[in-house]
């Protein structure tokens, strides 16, 4: 059983993808973690360098970058956009939402609907079926869904297990009305026992008066409480379980096969886990594009910027995408979709971010 879901005549109309112009190798990490420590991981995860924020960026002024772009090249009327969501696990504020904020950058109209979703690798496909369902609801209008995260910055500097897996970016996809698309099929899961398997313990309002001082953990990293932690064999054997299973299921529902999709845009954990989930499903790795190798995991980006990657920029007509999202939660989901390759735009690079004035 799954929890599925069907939009109807809602279409993608744009999707735009911004970095941080500062590309990181992962062997400049050899003077801290050893050359054959840095080499080993790049072997198994499949990332070799990733492109990092500059300290006053956040994941919001990435977002917002990525939206300008969407919304010059997309040629819409921002009066139209009735629906602004934000993905993030890294926010401007913690009251308000920073929606809010990008809703004022973007100078929307006060007929809006703003919110954030605190999602991570699953963030996109969560995030579409929520704007998409609003949008179906509605009848009328755009939507805007904008992810962003930085994610190293609740990273110990010294965690040689996450500080060289992510990378920063944020993105902006436009959904918008289509009476002729094609229905999107959504399916979405979660385990909630599961929620410690990455975790920030501290920081927030719980586990308040936490030390800050970092220990030496059993895994022999410095930590403290308000450092993200992940529990690496419990997300690996979710990834190569869990994510497969559904995407078998859902198929099962919609009677299709792997044949049936041109490409599958999955999240870019690592490519062991990708292989995996290949083998898994009996297909081949040529129809899942990999950008994790020089941009490391970009958690609820990941999407957005590896159909950037692949198709930005270009016009290969109409694609049949499955679309699979899984990461902390546990959460993962997956989409089925009919998606027009022309309105995916190349990636830009910026360091601009808000300065008030």
């Amino acid at each position: 059983m799954i929890v599925h879901s069907l939009i109807d005549s809602v279409s993608i109309e744009g999707v735009s993808v911004a970095l941080p112009t500062q590309r990181v190798p992962v062997s400049s990490f050899y003077p801290l973690f050893g050359e054959d420590v840095v080499d080993k991981f790049s072997d198994v995860t499949g990332v070799n360098s990733y492109h990092r924020s500059i300290p006053q960026q956040t994941a919001a002024d990435l977002g917002f970058e990525a939206a300008l772009d969407l919304i010059s090249k997309s040629d819409v009327d921002t009066d139209e956009i009735k629906y602004l969501v934000f993905v993030t696990q890294k926010p401007d504020f913690r009251v308000p939402s920073t929606a809010f904020h990008l809703h004022q950058r973007l100078k929307l109209k006060e007929d809006c609907l703003c919110f954030d979703l605190n999602l991570a690798c699953s963030g996109f496909v969560y995030g579409l079926q929520v704007v998409s369902s609003l949008l179906q609801n509605a009848g009328k209008g755009k939507a805007l869904l904008i992810t962003g995260d930085t994610s190293h910055r609740t990273f110990s500097p010294v965690d040689r297990t996450l500080i060289m897996l992510f990378g920063d970016s944020g993105t902006a996809t436009l959904i918008g009305n289509d009476p002729a698309s094609e229905q999107m099929h959504f399916a979405l899961r979660t385990n909630g026992e599961k929620f410690k398997s990455i975790i920030t313990p501290s920081g927030a309002y719980r586990n308040r008066n936490a030390p800050v001082e970092r220990v030496e953990w059993n895994d022999g990293i410095e930590r403290s409480d308000y450092d993200t932690h992940m529990k690496g064999m419990d997300v690996f054997s979710f990834s190569i379980t869990d994510v497969p299973r559904l995407l078998k299921d859902f198929m099962a529902s919609l009677d299709t096969t792997p044949d049936d999709y041109d490409c599958f845009a999955l999240h870019q954990a690592n490519v062991y886990i990708l292989k995996q989930i290949a083998r898994k499903l009996k297909m081949s790795m040529e129809k899942i594009p990999i950008a994790l190798d020089r941009f490391g995991n970009n958690s609820s980006n990941s999407i957005p910027l590896v159909l950037a990657d692949h198709f930005g920029g270009q016009n290969q007509g109409e694609k049949r995408i499955m679309m699979s999202g899984f990461g902390a939660g546990l959460s993962w989901a997956c989409c089925d979709i009919h998606l027009s390759t022309k309105v995916i735009h190349p990636i830009i690079f910026t360091d601009k971010f808000f300065s008030p004035v």
